[in-house]
């Protein structure tokens, strides 16, 4: 178990030992979660986009990445129509 002192200015520095546990580096970020009288530390780990494949539930299949490209390029010109015309 290990030990830190809060500073005049609310600093900590986090202990070697719980850093090493951790895996963590200058710059991470971390996620404080007060739960029960306790606070509890997360470290916030950077994922892949395409980790995240498949999360949400969509309401059509996904037709690929040229169908979305080109649902793209047919709003692009839709917008532009529509300064056209002044709406």
């Amino acid at each position: 178990m290990s030990t830190a002192t809060i500073s005049s200015k609310g600093q900590v520095t986090i202990p070697q030992d719980v850093r090493k546990a951790l895996d963590l580096k200058q710059g991470d970020q971390l996620v404080f979660v007060v739960e029960d009288g306790k606070a509890v530390i997360h470290p916030v780990r950077p994922r892949e986009f395409s980790s995240l494949f498949g999360v949400l539930k969509g309401r059509v299949p996904y037709q690929g990445r040229e169908a979305e490209r080109e649902a793209a390029r047919a709003e692009v010109v839709r917008e532009v129509l529509r300064r056209r015309e002044g709406k």
